[in-house]
């Protein structure tokens, strides 16, 4: 979990490391980062918002309970909340463990993908850059890959 890698098909809200990756029938699962999920420490409580919840690109999500504070989690995209991945109430160490699969938070009908879209970073190169950009900032050191 050190990389600065996204996987293929992935968007990235890069100011709070956080993912969206579009599923079929229009749902978009959404996620927080291998990175920022590495600044941040060991999470011991994740919710996200309940289903049917309405949820604003750069707003909360959901929330996560660190070692010492409590964390808003910021959606990549405005949407409705369809679904939370119900694994994580008993095991939150997921978001760790598998942070692109298993450790997901929640999955959003997006309201308002083609302007929410240009605020993310997409393709590989985009990505790559913005992430590491986000790790200068914030002092992480990041493998050469």
């Amino acid at each position: 979990m050190s990389g600065i890698d996204l996987p293929t098909g992935f968007w990235l809200w890069a100011e709070d490391q956080t993912w969206a990756q579009p599923l079929p029938g229009g749902r978009v699962r959404v996620g927080i980062t291998a990175l920022g999920l590495r600044a941040s420490g060991e999470i011991y409580m994740c919710r996200p918002k309940p289903v049917g919840c309405e949820v604003e690109q750069g707003r909360s999500i959901g929330v996560v309970e660190l070692a010492k504070s409590i964390v808003a989690v910021k959606s990549p995209l405005s949407g409705v909340v369809l679904a939370v991945n119900e694994a994580l109430e008993e095991r939150p160490e997921l978001v760790h463990q598998s942070p692109y699969e298993d450790g997901w938070l929640a999955e959003i009908a997006p309201s308002n993908l083609d302007a929410d879209r240009s605020r993310l970073a997409i393709g590989e190169a985009a990505i790559r850059e913005a992430m590491t950009h986000w790790a200068w900032l914030n002092k992480l050191d990041t493998p050469s890959s």
